[in-house]
This record gives C-alpha cells, sequence and structure tokens, in this order.
C-alpha cells in the first residue's frame, strides 16, 4: 500500500531513505503521517538489510512543525500514534539515523532533527521552537531538544520562538554541520561510509546503553501530555490568529 505523506527507498547497500513529501504544506506534520512514520520506522528496526536510515523532506522547508489545519488527516484514533510516539521511535532506532535539514526545522520538525543521530543544516537553514507563539506548550519536545541544547538556551528559544540560525544550532549542538549548494551529496556519502563500517549489532547496543545512561531521557515521552497543550484558551486563540494572519490578544506592541 503506497505512503500518502512520504517516500521511502532502500539500496542495494542497506541505505534507508526517507523522504518528507508534504512540500505543498512545508511538510507539515499531520496524523497521517505520524502514522505512517511510525509504521515505516518500526519495519525499518526490524530489518537486517538496512544498515541506516537518511531523514529528508522534499520542497523548500525540512518540517514546518505541527499542521494546525488538519488537511489530509486520518481519523485519529486511541492507537493513533502522536509526536512523542515519533520521536521517541525514531531516537531508539537500532541503526544509525541522519537527518537532512534544508529551509526550516519548525517545532516538531525540529524534534525530528535532534532525535537523529546526526543533524546536517544546510547554510540558509533554521531550527524554531515557536509553540508558545500559537499559545501552547512544546510538551513532548522538551527531552530531545534540551538534551541538545542545553535547559538554558532551551528555556531561551522555546519561551521567545526566535529562529535558531544554522551557525548558532551548530554552536549550541542543534546541528551536527553545515553543508553550502553542491556539498551534501559529498558529507553524506562519506558519512554513510563511515557507519558502514561499524558492525551493526555493535552500533545497536551503542543506541540503547547511551538510551539508558542519557540525561534528560526521552523515555516519558511516549506518555506525556503536554500540561499547556492545543485545547487551551491560549492555544485556540493562537491558532486563530496565525490561520487570520494577526498578532494574537496576548501581544503588547512597542
Amino acid at each position: 500500500m503506497p505512503f500518502q505523506t512520504i517516500q521511502t527507498t532502500l539500496s542495494p547497500r542497506g541505505l534507508a531513505t526517507i523522504t518528507l513529501d508534504r512540500p505543498d504544506r512545508g511538510n507539515a506534520i499531520n496524523q497521517t503521517m505520524l502514522d505512517e512514520l511510525v509504521g515505516h520506522l518500526a519495519a525499518l528496526a526490524g530489518d537486517a538489510k538496512v544498515r541506516a536510515v537518511i531523514l529528508r523532506a522534499n520542497g523548500k522547508h525540512f518540517c514546518a512543525g505541527a499542521d494546525v489545519s488538519g488537511r489530509g488527516d486520518t481519523e485519529k484514533t486511541e492507537k493513533s500514534a502522536t509526536l512523542g510516539d515519533l520521536i521517541f521511535d525514531l531516537d531508539r532506532l537500532p541503526k544509525p539515523t541522519i537527518a537532512v535539514v534544508q529551509g526550516g526545522a519548525v517545532g516538531g520538525g525540529a524534534g525530528l532533527a535532534c532525535a537523529c543521530d546526526v543533524t546536517l543544516i544546510e547554510k540558509d537553514g533554521f531550527l524554531s521552537i515557536p509553540e508558545v507563539r500559537l499559545g501552547f506548550a512544546p510538551g513532548g519536545l522538551v527531552s530531545v531538544l534540551m538534551r541538545s541544547m542545553g535547559a538554558r538556551a532551551f528555556r531561551r528559544y522555546a519561551m521567545s520562538g526566535e529562529r535558531i540560525r544554522a551557525d548558532t544550532a551548530l554552536r549550541l549542538g542543534l546541528a551536527s554541520e553545515i553543508y553550502e549548494a553542491g556539498t551534501l551529496d559529498t558529507i553524506l556519502d562519506e558519512m554513510v561510509d563511515a557507519f558502514m563500517l561499524g558492525a551493526p549489532g555493535a552500533q545497536a547496543v551503542v543506541k540503547q546503553s547511551t538510551s539508558v545512561l542519557e540525561s534528560p531521557s526521552l523515555a516519558p515521552l511516549k506518555d506525556r501530555a503536554p500540561p499547556h497543550g492545543m485545547q487551551s484558551d491560549e492555544a485556540k486563540e493562537g491558532v486563530a490568529a496565525f490561520r487570520e494572519k494577526r498578532k494574537p490578544n496576548w501581544y503588547v506592541a512597542r
């Protein structure tokens, strides 16, 4: 059965590529994409032919975060995947993972990029954690982003929603390397080749052991609901303001 929101390939060498494929929506994450990504990651995790995974995207932006429009969604059920499920499963995938970020990696998109073992970011790319500007807290992203950038930096960018430029992302630990036009294929080829030299069983143990010892732990992600989520009054106002392209009612003008 073909996917609706992603494209997938597997090379003869065992390199699996997952491409987010909603370019007209900035690859925003809807329920269909969540379910498709979680299901495909489960298949990759148990496939011995898969040696490494690349997560990338079609279009101008890597991922614009949650799709607040609800367009193209499947019906949500009790068994539907959550963003916490997706980030947790990507982080725990027993294979080396590489995220390739062009344009913006926003909110949940930043979480996906940082859940990978390596994050390559375009020179003009950026990350942001803008949920507070929509009136809710980035509950499911706290652990994965704070692990990369530290608590103090996370507080600043999660409370302000500022864009984090590629050079700042590299300095903070949100990105592993910056690439420029024409250099990505070479960087990817060298990185994938390095991963192919590692024994797959040993690599899986490395990821498992670091998951046990890491701080903060991502373990609560699958069970944690954000305390100030998208059903709050502020979130309703923030989403309405976003859709209507106006400032939210809490904005204080200069």
